[in-house]
């Protein structure tokens, strides 16, 4: 597979802080990669360089979309070239319809005026790729946190999306939800679209990815070929905390004291 994206050498600071220092990765077409570390590690910010959310000239490095250099100064811009982002606090306005939500901003319109019966009718078929059988006029309010998602999914494939990005898509979600999110990332990926998806969930990592690169402290530490049969999931908690875990969950004496309530 060719590849799709390269971030080199990324260095993004804040005031008083280094949250990246020279973090590289490489995604292939067509390939679901995962980025892995602990809370704090910098996989959200790399990704919002990445989208434009911190735009060209307030971060070091070069991006490399397609075979050309990109200096994204938005999310309009990185939207245009089919990268997608879809954060952890889902973007979406609970009092309008779903069909409203997909096509905020993007509206299906002639001289001015939406065009309501295509809205409906592009909004139905988005629906079914991604498995929804609300309808269109359904309110999101209505909809749980996992259909939700779904809208999300709906909406960036609206877009042409190209690169698809998730920051944690299944940590407010029940097994079930996450099952059925986890089973249309790789539908997506047999269809051609590429996506990068941030987690804990080592379990869900390991069943989806291609690719898993490992983030520590600002810093890129690993990149580990799945398919290679190299990925487990003590080979990722080492490199995520920088040690061997003898013991993931140690054993704790409960020393107990006098009563206090009862």
């Amino acid at each position: 597979m060719s590849t799709l994206l390269e971030m080199r050498n990324i260095t993004k600071t804040f005031p008083g802080v280094k949250a990246l220092n020279n973090v590289s990765i490489a995604v292939r077409e067509g390939e679901i990669h995962a980025i892995c570390g602990e809370n704090g590690a910098g996989k959200s910010t790399l990704m919002k360089v990445l989208s434009g959310v911190y735009p060209h000239g307030s971060y070091d490095g070069d991006i490399v979309y397609d075979n050309e250099t990109a200096a994204f100064r938005s999310i309009r811009d990185s939207e245009d070239r089919g990268i997608i982002i879809i954060h952890q606090e889902l973007a979406l306005i609970p009092l309008l319809t779903i069909a409203e939500n997909i096509f905020l901003g993007n509206e299906r319109a002639s001289h001015g005026v939406i065009d309501w019966p295509e809205t409906f009718r592009e909004t139905e078929g988005l629906l079914a790729k991604v498995g929804l059988r609300e309808t269109p006029g359904t309110r999101v309010d209505s909809l749980g946190v996992g259909k939700q998602q779904l809208v999300e999914i709906a909406k960036a494939l609206s877009k042409n999306v190209r690169l698809l990005i998730l920051d944690e898509p299944t940590a407010a979600l029940s097994e079930s939800d996450s099952q059925a999110l986890l089973d249309l990332l790789l539908e997506l990926k047999s269809q051609g679209v590429t996506s990068i998806i941030i987690s804990h969930k080592l379990n869900e990592v390991r069943r989806v990815a291609d690719t898993v690169t490992v983030i520590r402290d600002g810093a890129s530490i690993s990149t580990i070929d799945a398919r290679g049969g190299e990925l487990t999931e003590d080979r990722i908690v080492r490199d995520m905390v920088g040690r061997d875990m003898a013991h993931r969950y140690p054993e704790r004496e409960s020393r107990a004291g006098n009563v206090v309530f009862e």
